[in-house]
């Protein structure tokens, strides 16, 4: 017998509650329960409760805990939880997990594939869902996290994620925490207004439940727990569970509550000798463990909630024997258990236990006991990975040696921003910075470069603005000026063009002519992206003479990162009038990134050479090795933006089924994601998928959405315009407005330059301006982005037009052949571009416009595109060839129309009647004479019952 109590007691609803989420997420109908109460309330043995019967249930289990002793430290909770379960073995082997696996590594260190990824916050929340997901895809999975209230910043970013999307999977998340003010306890709450997750606050136990309590304690009925017994719980205790335990279990200890022939029995005078306080409790026991076992104790309560047993013992000196002796005792009084997540490790059994034993320390035996402690760890743990960086900073605080904790916390404030944690960054540096107030200079400008980095990576800019002042006060006019320098690239990060001038001036002023050429070069490096993202005249050249001589002096000391900075610029630059020029800079920064295993820039310098050369040429090989590059480090914003270039091609293919499907994987990521921008790009994608398919009604409800993400006045709005309502209007046989949607793209890249060169201006424009006879042959020059394969297209048959008109029959078939070879990746636009040019080559005699619109003919028509169809065959008509007949396109007419007798060619009529067109303007489109058209529009006024033109134009409206 223990004293224990065998059964939860006075939580049947709660107990009833858990039941039903556990039988959900065993159906795949996850979700999240928190368990919230003051301390003691029983909140981990509902947890417990709920873990026993997901075991029950043959349901994977994982568990882990926050901690309340020393600062907190980054994804402890879920790191212990993910270890607890899949420590020592190998990852799930599912696809779905491969991109995720590296990033994964940062909680479960078995799972390192080379270089660690800094990845982002939301990129890890996702890797810890799929993760979720996959483990509770069979028979569902629990996942419990304890004392909630002492997370961090992080676990509850990705705690939230998780609540906000764990109803699609079969994993349920049980948390507990106190009832305290605290960021955990507004995330619950916030979660139940959202109805995302179900939050039990648990109540003290009544008189009643205190007795029944006793009685299962006891193992006895309720009624037969001493009335003196059971009134001392109740005043004592509270309503607390735990502090009911506590208190029985020292009334037995003192041999105040016996059991004899007649049950049990109080002996003498039951007196409080354990107080309500649990402190009390705790110190009652340790009284019965002797000095040593309270020496043993106190050490470890030292280092924290969970300490190794090496690092007590090289603290106490106790031999082996001496110190399994005391701390069996103290296993045996239940302040202690073993830790089962760390071979070697022990842990108190509840956080207030060790609390107490700090209590009972004197100043100066804590400053004693935790530099000793401070010292054992880090000679046991050489370079203190993990949490151990923190736990020693915390002891050397302790200790009152303030500037060794500073420089630890400084140190444990770079881990956490290299692993993403930048919340918990912030902390730690500004920790480090108040604690170094008084070192070396050097130890205070290091603190402060690295919470300039993650006060932006957290977006903090008018914090980081804030430390300005000090960067003079270091006393050293090269840091000050390098730390300007940084905090000028925050503000462009942040997109504060005023402030990144302000800093940039500021980061030149404190050296003058005294700066020295590397301060000068990391200067001109962040000056040229400023200059690049801000339109205006002769900014372009300016970022150029900036990065070209920042080039310069990162070749000559070589200085790798400016390098790939700088390069990257130029390349940028160059692309608007060389494209290998460009292409050269790109390779140059992905050689220099890879000779200096700089494999972030790699990865990156990768994507944007992989884009590039899809663009230039259709070749997507490079585009494959970034992708693969950035799953396999963890990159997954980088395999977002890497598949939204592959969507993109894919639909200039014609792939539409394979496009959409692609779409709707990376779609589902970057919302969970919340990548604004990639989103919006995702959006036009979509937009254009439907266009080039000629669905207008699809092609309008994807950019109605693209308006509500914001995108009115993103750069995507050319493509928009650009690669889908133009596109979507020639599909639809109307020229005319789709060269009002091209000059729109050409006023929108003039009011508003962007980097997107697809949008029309550079390809599709100067065809329909050839078409029309708007460009002649003096005014015939194309800008180097003209050259990617997509624009030269069409850039090709504007050449074949001209030289055609002007009697260069060799010479226009040659630039035809160049064109339709650069088409040859592109069907749709191959065979629309064919279909525009061949009246101008039947007229003129070059090329060879009926097999061309034989093509084409053939091709809209499997595509189910019959306006340009229609058209074609009415070319082929005009010029004398045969024509195929196609009697499809029925299933196109509504039902009401096809049940009135309105035929295919009468709905195309009843179509452009909608726009209130003439006759003349609908022949010309449909191909056909004007009478022809007459005699349907009458067929139509006397099928629909309409009076008259107009009325049956209202008609059309509603019905087309």
């Amino acid at each position: 017998m223990g004293i224990r109590s065998p059964r939860v007691i006075g939580r049947d609803s709660e107990l009833g509650e858990l039941r039903r989420a556990t039988d959900e997420a065993r159906a795949t109908r996850g979700g999240a329960v928190f368990l919230v109460g003051e301390g003691g309330i029983g909140k981990s043995r509902l947890a417990a409760e709920a873990v026993s019967r997901a075991v029950a249930a043959d349901m994977p289990v994982l568990r882990g805990r926050a901690s309340s002793i020393g600062p907190m430290v980054p994804f402890r909770p879920l790191a212990e939880a993910l270890l607890s379960h899949f420590r020592g073995g190998r990852p799930p082997d599912v696809p779905e997990l491969d991109a995720y696996i590296p990033v994964l590594a940062q909680l479960v260190p078995d799972w390192i594939r080379g270089e660690r990824p800094g990845a982002s916050l939301v990129v890890l929340a996702e890797a810890v869902f799929r993760l979720l997901s996959v483990t509770g895809r069979e028979r569902g999975c629990l996942i419990v996290l304890d004392d909630l209230q002492d997370a961090d910043a992080e676990t509850l970013f990705i705690l939230e994620y998780l609540v906000d999307n764990l109803a699609s999977t079969g994993a349920l998340l049980v948390g507990t925490m106190r009832n305290e003010p605290c960021e955990a306890l507004r995330l619950a709450r916030s979660a139940e207004q959202r109805r995302t997750c179900t939050m039990l606050e648990l109540s003290r136990l009544n008189r009643g439940d205190i007795r029944r309590l006793a009685g299962a304690c006891l193992e006895i009925e309720p009624d037969r727990v001493p009335a003196a017994a059971a009134d001392l719980l109740w005043r004592n205790s509270a309503g607390i569970p735990f502090v009911v335990e506590e208190l029985l279990h020292g009334m037995l200890n003192d041999g105040l509550l016996v059991e004899g022939r007649d049950g049990w029995q109080v002996v003498g005078e039951l007196r409080a000798r354990v107080p309500a306080a649990l402190v009390n409790s705790i110190a009652a026991r340790m009284d019965q463990l002797g000095p040593e076992g309270e020496t043993l104790l106190a050490v470890a309560a030292i280092v924290g909630g969970r300490f190794p047993l090496s690092v007590v013992q090289a603290v106490t000196g106790m031999d082996d024997r001496t110190l399994h002796n005391h701390l069996s005792a103290g296993v045996a009084a239940q302040l202690v258990t073993t830790d089962e997540t760390t071979l070697g490790w022990y842990a108190f059994r509840h956080p207030l236990t060790a609390e107490a034993l700090l209590a009972r320390l004197s100043p100066a035996s804590k400053a004693n006991l935790a530099q000793r402690a401070a010292d054992a760890v880090e000679s046991q743990y050489p370079g203190l990975p993990g949490e151990l960086c923190v736990l020693v900073a915390s002891l050397r605080l302790t200790a009152h040696q303030e500037h060794a904790a500073g420089r630890l916390f400084a140190d444990a404030g770079r881990r956490a921003l290299e692993t993403g944690a930048a919340d918990s960054a912030v902390t730690l540096l500004t920790k480090a910075r108040e604690l170094l107030a008084g070192a070396p200079p050097t130890d205070r400008a290091d603190v402060l470069e690295s919470l300039l980095h993650a006060l932006g990576q957290v977006g903090q800019f008018d914090r980081a603005v804030q430390l300005s002042p000090s960067f003079v006060e270091i006393g050293m006019l090269e840091r000050a000026a390098r730390l300007h320098t940084q905090l000028a690239w925050v503000a462009y990060m942040a997109g504060r063009h005023n402030d990144c001038m302000n800093q940039i001036e500021a980061a030149r002023a404190p050296l003058g002519a005294q700066m020295s050429e590397a301060q000068q070069a990391a200067i001109d490096a962040v000056e040229a992206n400023f200059w690049l993202d801000v339109p205006g005249p002769d900014h372009t050249r300016r970022a150029e003479n900036l990065a070209r001589q920042a080039w310069s002096y990162a070749e000559r000391a070589n200085s790798p990162i400016v390098a790939c900075q700088a390069l990257q610029a130029l390349g940028m630059v160059a692309l608007e009038r060389d494209l290998d020029e460009a292409e050269q800079y790109f390779q140059r920064a992905r050689r220099i990134a890879e000779d200096n295993q700089l494999h972030h820039w790699r990865t990156q310098v990768l994507v944007r050479l992989g884009g590039h050369q899809v663009l230039a040429n259709g070749d997507e090989r490079t585009l494959d090795l970034a992708r693969a590059e950035a799953q396999r480090t963890g990159a997954i914003p980088l395999t977002c933006a890497v598949d939204s270039v592959r969507i993109l091609h894919t639909i200039m293919r014609g792939e539409f089924p394979r496009a959409l499907e692609l779409l709707d994987q990376n779609m589902a990521v970057l919302a969970r994601l919340q990548l604004t921008a990639l989103s919006q790009y995702a959006q036009m994608t979509r937009a254009m998928a439907a266009a080039h398919q000629g669905n207008r009604h699809d092609m309008e409800l994807a950019l109605e959405d693209f308006h509500r993400a914001g995108g009115e006045s993103a750069q995507e709005m050319v493509l928009c315009i650009g690669l889908a309502r133009v596109f979507c209007s020639l599909l639809e046989e109307n020229a005319d407005r789709a060269v009002r949607e091209l000059t729109q793209v050409v006023e929108l890249e003039a009011a508003n330059p962007s980097r997107f060169h697809l949008s029309g201006q550079h390809g599709l424009r100067v065809l329909m301006e050839v078409l029309a006879g708007d460009l002649g042959e003096h005014r015939f020059v194309t800008s180097a982005v003209s050259r990617m394969r997509w624009n030269r297209q069409f850039v090709g048959l504007a050449q074949a037009v001209l030289l055609g008109r002007q009697g260069h029959v060799e010479q226009a078939n040659k630039a035809a052949a160049a064109a339709m070879e650069a088409s040859s990746l592109y069907p749709m636009a191959r065979h629309l571009g064919l279909r525009l040019v061949a009246e101008s080559a039947a007229a003129d005699g070059w090329g060879d416009p009926v097999t061309w619109l034989k093509e084409a003919e053939e091709y809209f028509h499997q595509v189910s595109i019959p306006a340009v169809g229609s058209a074609c065959r009415g070319l082929l008509r005009k010029i004398g060839a045969p024509v195929q007949q196609r009697r499809t396109g029925l299933e196109r007419v509504p039902g009401k129309l096809r049940a009135a007798g309105v035929t295919v060619r009468e709905y195309e009529v009843l179509q452009l009647l909608a726009d209130r067109m003439g006759n003349k303007d609908i022949a010309q489109r449909l191909h056909i004479s004007p009478r022809t058209v007459e005699k349907h529009v009458a067929s139509l006024m006397a099928k629909s019952n309409q009076q008259d033109r107009a009325a049956l134009s209202e008609f059309a409206k509603h019905e087309s």
